[in-house]
């Protein structure tokens, strides 16, 4: 092949300081971390829309959350995004030549949306049980269905940490990493190929098979970091009432050292679950000798806060929620690097287009990865968030985080990396604050601006267009971005 494949490896909600080649020392995780010894880690790599729907969109499109109006998980692209200009990275690679796969989690709406690729194998979400997927047909052969939490002894007392029924080789993240390795093993066109593998965990419910589910000690556990008082009780009151709603139903209003201590330890064992079948990967591109000719991105689209600033799940800018892991893999080239510089998670999407030969449209938001030797933008002054409840932007040492619920926060990473002391009232950050809420300020109202696209009515003037004058002239809709 001229072209080389493309694998994107994306667990759902996976912290960075929970794998071994990021510094934990409380488990292994060998295969992702031959990722980064064969290849290179970034050590500054944000979701900047840290919830499911949101990031994963950002990936899809290549748009920032304003822009898209994808700002929670409970919208999505337009149908008729197409009509407007815009091109996923499925179909950009499917024109230029690559057969496109979605395998796993994608968080479409509809779920079974194609949205470009030319096949697809869907395990959705495992809070969504309802959905009959491809999953749910796998397990209705083995006489199993999709299991709730509270059908487990332990989910409420334990706030979701729990052994699950199934065995291991009838996980959500089994079934992901074993329709992966199989698409890999009989991929037999002479096209390379371009894949996205979505594993579903290690998202809540702490449900590792019973083979992981003793891994790990919750004493071993790094402790959780604490909640400063009077700081953000709006926002733990929202994370409370969201988490007693039906899709969890875990009231999380006291959240006790052990709960988050057992919530870790079963985090840890989902963790190993999916770098297993990682490794399984790994040994399928080897044994059908395409290793050598496929570029590897490992990704998460969020973090989970597993009892930090005593909130869980995610949807915040504390580190827990968007501080991701992010490692390239790409075939002769160095290994063992490591990239300090500010990445956006949705920087995979202009690094596989460009890997993969295409032009990269002009309305892209995001930029290739550093140090990959593609063609890399000038290196970036701040990373900007974009949620519904909530904006940031962040500098490298200088976080600034301003919400809906009125609790602002700034934070120095470089002195204070737990996000312990707000300074958003100190007087002596006051011209720090300033600056990095007056880049805010104009890049939302960039995004805003932008994200108006098909109400535009011309891009130019209209005073010397003669068609104009004439009745019946009808505006172009919706404009193309």
């Amino acid at each position: 092949m001229s072209k080389p494949n493309i694998l994107f490896l994306m667990p759902d909600q996976l912290r960075p300081d929970f794998l071994s080649c990021y510094g934990a020392d409380f488990i292994n995780t060998p295969h992702i971390d031959s990722l980064a010894r064969e290849g290179t880690l970034y050590r500054n790599a944000y979701s900047t829309s840290p919830v499911c729907v949101t990031a994963r969109h950002n990936i899809l499109t290549g748009l920032n959350s304003i822009r898209a109006g994808v700002l929670n998980n409970g919208q999505f692209i337009r149908p008729d995004y197409a009509a407007c200009g815009i091109r996923t990275w499925p179909e950009l690679l499917g024109e230029n030549g690559y057969h496109t796969a979605g395998i796993g989690k994608m968080h479409f709406y509809p779920w079974d949306a194609m949205m470009g690729y030319d096949e697809r194998v869907i395990c959705e979400d495992k809070r969504w049980l309802h959905i009959q997927d491809d999953y749910a047909d796998f397990l209705a052969q083995k006489g199993l269905r999709k299991l709730h939490g509270n059908e487990h002894e332990g989910y409420l007392e334990n706030r979701g940490a729990f052994v699950h029924q199934h065995p291991f080789d009838c996980s959500w993240d089994y079934f992901v990493g074993d329709a992966a390795t199989r698409f890999i093993r009989d991929y037999d066109r002479e096209q390379p190929f371009a894949a996205m593998v979505g594993f579903p965990g290690p998202h809540c419910p702490y449900d590792p098979s019973p083979e992981y589910a003793d891994r790990y000690d919750p004493a071993d556990m790094p402790p959780a970091i604490p909640e400063v008082e009077g700081e953000h009780p709006k926002m733990r009151e929202g994370n409370i009432n969201g988490n007693k709603l039906p899709w969890n139903g875990v009231d999380y209003s006291e959240f006790t050292q052990a709960h988050k201590a057992k919530i870790r330890a079963h985090y840890c064992g989902l963790v190993a679950q999916i770098d297993h079948m990682v490794g399984e990967i790994l040994q399928a591109l080897r044994a059908t000798g395409q290793l050598d000719n496929t570029i590897i991105l490992f990704a998460s689209d969020h973090g989970d806060y597993l009892g930090d600033h005593n909130l869980i799940g995610k949807g915040s800018f504390f580190e827990a929620s968007c501080h991701v892991p992010l490692i390239a893999r790409v075939p002769d080239q160095p290994g063992g690097r490591e990239n300090s510089d500010l990445v956006a998670l949705a920087d995979v999407t202009p690094s596989m287009i460009q890997f993969a030969s295409c032009e990269t449209p002009d309305y892209v938001d995001f930029q290739p990865l550093p140090g990959l030797g593609l063609q890399e933008s000038e290196t970036r002054e701040y990373l900007y968030g974009m949620m519904a409840g909530g904006w940031m932007t962040y500098d490298g040492r200088y976080k600034l985080c301003k919400y809906s619920t009125d609790e602002h926060m700034l934070f120095d990473l470089q002195e204070d990396p737990r996000e312990i002391n707000n300074l958003i009232r100190d007087e002596s950050h006051r011209a720090i604050y300033e600056r990095l809420d007056n880049a805010l300020t104009r890049e939302i109202m960039r995004s805003v601006l932008a994200s108006r696209h098909d109400q535009l009515v011309y891009k130019t003037d209209l005073s010397s267009d003669k068609s104009f004058g004439q009745p019946g002239w009808q505006r172009t809709y919706p404009q193309s971005l």
